[in-house]
């Protein structure tokens, strides 16, 4: 039987809680960057494992204040994944460098030592790891692989409360690590991301680059009006701070963190379990049952060579039937603005870029509507077999 309402492959989950947080907030008549902001700053960085962290009004923000900090500029080359969301190369191009696009691997959906060191040329300046779907790539062997001049940055925009092969927090190797705080993410604030920083001089240059160059915040010259006197520009900055009205949802989700994953461990658990037995075999990305994966998406891979249709025919048919089946992604290459931008062999992007297909799963999500997407996906594999 049809579902009367969609089922976003990401749904936010919002109490109570939350809603009297904001309450607070607006009533208070505070709702810019403040006491909030620092105390959600301090406590995420508690749970990621870094010194610092700063919150910032996107995790596209993050990443091109990260590269913005770390002196990329024209003339430089930014290696990235072309399976990402283009947040990851745009953040390349605002700072007038050039993106290349490198290679995934087939099991992890992210990149390795290998596919980036085919993207490194000369003009390297850094590297872009994106944190794929919430599976941590092992950072200490792309470290060894690259020569120490070359920074790195980590897009962990899929994953916060993700863990790395050593079992330390994503967040926590020391590299600047970009989070995503939209709408559909583990911590949801509707818009927002954070930088963790281990360094306390780079801190505060990103904390002046995102507040317009400032050497103070706009709490900072409320609560001591002398610093106020003297506006203190020190470079050319950007208005991408946080604000209090978004850090007060931040830190109830923060501390709901440990429900959510076991929300999303359980739905991860359930699809793994009943689509072994879909009509045709399914692939998954490797780690979905490990205690590091922050399980954001839930990724599969089609046999299409088994299908009488594409994967595109296969997300249509369960999205009429309210399954909000998803693609991440269709790679940045294929893309028209992307179609010049330098790139290495994408033999495996190419491969699952054809095949991948993300099921919903949320901490809004329970079980039976986790039923009901198994359901549905297998009667329209099913129907669409080659007999």
């Amino acid at each position: 039987m049809l579902r009367k309402d969609y089922l976003p492959f990401g749904r936010p989950n919002f109490s109570a809680e939350e809603i009297s947080a904001v309450v607070h907030i607006l009533e208070s008549g505070w709702i810019g960057m403040g006491a909030e902001t620092i105390a959600f700053e301090k406590e995420l960085a508690d749970f990621v494992g870094a010194p610092h962290v700063l919150s910032v009004n996107s995790c596209t923000s993050a990443l091109f204040l990260s590269l913005r900090a770390l002196g990329v500029g024209p003339g430089d080359e930014v290696v990235c994944p072309s399976l990402t969301w283009c947040s990851t190369a745009n953040a390349a191009h605002y700072c007038g460098a050039t993106p290349v696009l490198c290679d995934v691997d087939r099991r992890t959906f992210s990149v390795t030592p290998e596919t980036i060191a085919a993207a490194l040329t000369p003009k390297t300046k850094a590297v872009v790891v994106v944190h794929y779907g919430g599976l941590a790539a092992d950072m200490p062997a792309i470290r060894r692989a690259l020569p120490e001049h070359i920074a790195i940055i980590e897009d962990a925009a899929h994953a916060l409360g993700a863990a790395y092969p050593d079992g330390t927090p994503v967040g926590s190797s020391g590299n600047l690590t970009c989070f995503s705080f939209y709408a559909n993410k583990n911590l949801s604030t509707g818009e927002g991301g954070a930088i963790a920083v281990t360094d306390r001089q780079m801190f505060s240059h990103l904390q002046s680059l995102s507040r317009q160059g400032l050497s103070t915040d706009a709490w900072k010259r409320f609560t001591h009006p002398q610093s106020a006197l003297v506006p203190g520009i020190a470079e050319l900055g950007y208005k991408m701070n946080f604000m209090d009205l978004l850090a007060c949802i931040g830190r109830v989700q923060l501390r709901r963190q440990p429900e959510f994953y076991y929300i999303r461990q359980k739905i991860t658990g359930y699809y793994l379990d009943r689509l072994s037995d879909a009509p045709v075999k399914i692939g998954f990305q490797c780690g979905l049952n490990d205690a590091s994966h922050a399980r954001h998406l839930f990724v599969v891979t089609l046999p299409i060579e088994q299908l009488k249709c594409t994967r595109n025919d296969i997300i249509l048919a369960l999205r009429e039937r309210n399954v909000g089946a998803s693609i991440h992604y269709a790679p940045l290459h294929t893309m028209p603005f992307f179609a010049q931008t330098p790139r290495t062999d994408m033999t495996n992007t190419n491969y699952l870029s054809e095949r991948i297909m993300t099921l919903p799963i949320s901490a809004s999500m329970s079980i039976e509507d986790a039923e009901y997407v198994v359901n549905e996906t297998q009667e329209v594999l099913g129907s669409k077999v080659i007999l």
